[in-house]
């Protein structure tokens, strides 16, 4: 029987002080609070925006690529295999899991970059976990009561504080939110479970895009030749697709239990008996193993050196902060352009940031039809259409 961290997990007295809310919710209906929190994200309209942006390939490349949306699922998958093994809130794992890339712009990071630098010229900055919160607790309007989804603290903490601390003196607003103090184990597990996702996926997609060949990855990517030689050895004869397919499986396989066991083995290590001695820590406690850590650095090297930056790629990316800066601009020095429901917040949240979570909650093919359009319209002198979302 493997040893539970149940003990310093989200659940009993920690559960409860984490499920508060900012207005008050309906009686209970059974369900976990977190479950719940886990339904009203899957039900927003953020959410199903996830299926029309961009992973890593465009979807109207192949219908096979992963978008946002299907990536966010097999982290999910990840996550909740991970917190079960380790006798975590599994609930609270997935809910974050499920959440963790609502606040991605349209075209991945490339839509992310540009938007950053077009807010830096105005003081500001764009960050996709901040943002997040903003979607949950501003744009996501569903409810007679209150504006956003009504989350619970703890799926709020973990959304901002799943991939990186905030220091406290940066960020006074997000006071509540634990700053200096480290999440959860529940919230620690969603960044690796993320790279173990898209590590896996990215080989996947590349294979499947002609952009990488399979021979040229075992070459260069230890993890992915050694799970690729034990599946040839048990395997003779199978077509190489087959090998490589369950070679990535073997392979996310590995990093999954080398996770697990470097998280129990760091827990053990320091001495944890709450909740609260995780936060205390002085570095989390959920992370990969020294050797997994390597493997995981050579992938990643890999992949931005033969994927991410190749150019076919790389015009992607460029035409992608092209579109994002001319209509971040336009909307600048244009705002009555906006929906009406962004020219109501640009009083309260400054035109910059407005503009910028409009175009943040787009979709692909939406931000590119709205630059069709407008740039149309301005080649022909015409007065712009107002965008409606």
């Amino acid at each position: 029987m493997t040893e539970t961290l149940r003990f310093c997990a989200v659940f009993g007295d920690e559960e409860e002080a984490l499920s508060a809310r900012a207005f008050p919710a309906p009686p209970g209906d059974g369900r976990s609070p977190f479950v719940r929190d886990r339904d009203r994200v899957v039900q927003s309209r953020a959410f199903r925006r996830l299926a029309g942006k961009t992973q890593v390939f465009t979807s109207r490349a192949s219908d096979h690529f992963r978008s946002r949306l299907t990536h966010t699922i097999e982290v999910a998958q990840v996550a909740r295999h991970v917190a079960s093994a380790l006798g975590l809130n599994e609930d609270l794992a997935e809910t974050l899991a499920l959440v963790h890339d609502i606040g991605h712009p349209p075209f991945g990071h490339a839509g992310e970059r540009a938007l950053d630098e077009c807010l830096r010229r105005h003081g500001l900055r764009f960050d996709h976990n901040l943002h997040a919160l903003r979607i949950v607790e501003r744009f996501e309007q569903r409810y007679a009561g209150h504006r956003g989804l009504n989350l619970t603290l703890g799926s709020r903490e973990g959304i901002i504080k799943h991939s990186r601390d905030y220091e406290p003196a940066e960020h006074p607003g997000l006071a509540e939110y634990f700053l200096g103090q480290r999440p959860p184990l529940e919230a620690q597990i969603i960044d690796l479970a993320d790279e173990i996702a898209y590590l896996t996926a990215d080989l996947d997609d590349g294979v499947e895009s002609g952009l990488l060949d399979i021979r040229h990855i075992r070459d260069h990517v230890g993890i992915l030749r050694s799970s690729y030689a034990t599946v040839k050895e048990a395997h003779a004869g199978a077509e190489e697709k087959y090998i490589f397919h369950d070679a990535l499986q073997a392979m996310q396989k590995t990093l999954v239990l080398d996770l697990i066991r470097t998280t129990r083995e760091n827990v053990a290590r320091c001495g944890a008996k709450s909740l609260q001695d995780i936060r205390d820590h002085a570095h989390r406690l959920a992370v990969f193993s020294p050797q997994a850590e390597l493997q995981r650095l050579e992938e990643k090297r890999y992949l931005y050196d033969t994927l991410y930056t190749c150019p076919a790629l790389d015009l992607e990316h460029r035409k992608a902060g092209e579109v994002v800066t001319e209509l971040f601009e336009f909307w600048v020095n244009e705002p009555d352009e906006l929906p009406d429901s962004y020219i109501g917040e640009i009083e309260s949240e400054g035109l910059a940031r407005v503009v910028a979570d409009y175009i943040a909650g787009m979709t692909d093919n939406f931000i590119l039809l709205q630059y069709a359009d407008v740039r149309r319209r301005v080649r022909s002198g015409l007065a712009p259409l107002r965008p409606r979302i």
